[in-house]
């Protein structure tokens, strides 16, 4: 499959620094494509004052105290259910969890009525995963508090590109993505993880490459013509390749996604053991990429598919950090939706004095 190149017309300028105080105003934040540029620096800024947090003895502040944030998770999740129950407990807040295979969900509840019944019990966040896409659109009709996405469906995952964006600046010399390659390989076609990252990515400007089989890369012509033609100065461009080698030549960063095998239609695929053969990330493609090059996976990982066991934990992964990295950047989330409006240091949401 050709090389094919798409400019990121539409996405926010990151050359100009804001000329006035950045101010919260999202009441819901759904996808990464509703945020200016301004909007994620502010976030990667509180999630600096978070991670601060995380690294002292007692890892708790109370900027949420009293405030009540609910998990409602129509998929089976690990890290991202309890990274943002954990955030929300860290900054003392109120927690309940929802397991839709445990409650009236089973008997015929639908979402829009599931929504009420939360809100009449007091819900005032409401972070949602479902399997439908755009499901947490329709919540946000009908929650009077704020609805954060946790992934829906195919389309959106906008935390976990938070975080991954985070992490890369982490590990790139200034923090500064611009001109940086960043491969994405694996499947594209039911990513939500890779949806958000290209909004989140080429924003801050990296030449970014997205790779797997031509059955698992469909769409992305049509989202391009779409997006736009030509590259706007100071954003990144995204590429799409079946060629795996040519992806990883160069990268800075490398990321595998994995293959849902939940999701995957028939014929989509030979079999796992070809996948792997062709485009699973092992120590050979690693070493195509800069000395310097990390390697991500948003999780969870099938081992010796699309990623090598040995190549998962050697000392280019930073798997582990993506995880600890979301806990950070989730505390700032909730923190910025339940009402904090400065920039800089963030303050206390209830009593306007720094987190201390």
């Amino acid at each position: 499959m050709s090389v094919q190149a798409y400019g990121a017309a539409g996405v926010p300028e990151i050359d100009s620094a804001p000329t006035q105080e950045v101010v919260w105003h999202h009441r819901h934040l759904l996808d990464v494509d509703a945020l200016t540029w301004p909007e994620i620096e502010l976030i990667m800024r509180t999630t600096d004052e978070m991670k601060g947090i995380l690294a002292r003895p007692i890892r708790k502040v109370p900027a949420l105290n009293g405030r009540r944030v609910t998990t409602l998770f129509y998929e089976a999740s690990t890290r991202t259910r309890v990274s943002f129950e954990t955030a929300a407990r860290n900054l003392s807040a109120d927690v309940v969890s929802i397991s839709t295979a445990t409650s009236s969900v089973t008997k015929g509840e639908s979402l829009v009525d599931t929504i009420r019944t939360l809100e009449a019990l007091g819900a005032e966040i409401l972070v949602m995963r479902h399997s439908v896409s755009g499901a947490p659109y329709l919540a946000a009709e009908v929650f009077g508090g704020h609805v954060l996405n946790g992934g829906d469906g195919w389309h959106a995952h906008p935390t976990q590109a938070l975080l991954d964006l985070y992490t890369m600046r982490q590990h790139l010399p200034g923090g500064d993505l611009r001109g940086r390659k960043v491969a994405i390989v694996g499947d594209i076609l039911h990513s939500r993880v890779a949806r958000s990252n290209i909004w989140s990515l080429t924003a801050a400007g990296a030449d970014l490459w997205l790779c797997g089989p031509a059955t698992l890369l469909r769409g992305m012509d049509r989202w391009a013509t779409a997006w736009g033609d030509g590259a706007i100065p100071g954003h990144g461009r995204f590429h799409v390749t079946s060629d795996v080698e040519v992806a990883v030549r160069d990268a800075d960063v490398v990321m595998a996604l994995r293959i849902q095998r939940e999701r995957m239609q028939g014929g989509l695929l030979p079999s796992l053991r070809e996948y792997a053969a062709r485009f699973g990330l092992n120590a050979e493609r690693v070493s195509l990429a800069k000395p310097e090059a990390i390697v991500m996976h948003p999780g969870p990982m099938n081992e010796g598919v699309e990623i090598a066991p040995d190549v998962a934990v050697s000392g280019r992964a930073v798997i582990t950090e993506q995880v600890a990295n979301g806990v950070a950047v989730r505390m700032a989330l909730l923190y910025l939706l339940a009402g904090a409006h400065e920039t800089g240091r963030p303050h206390d949401a209830h009593s306007g004095e720094a987190i201390r």
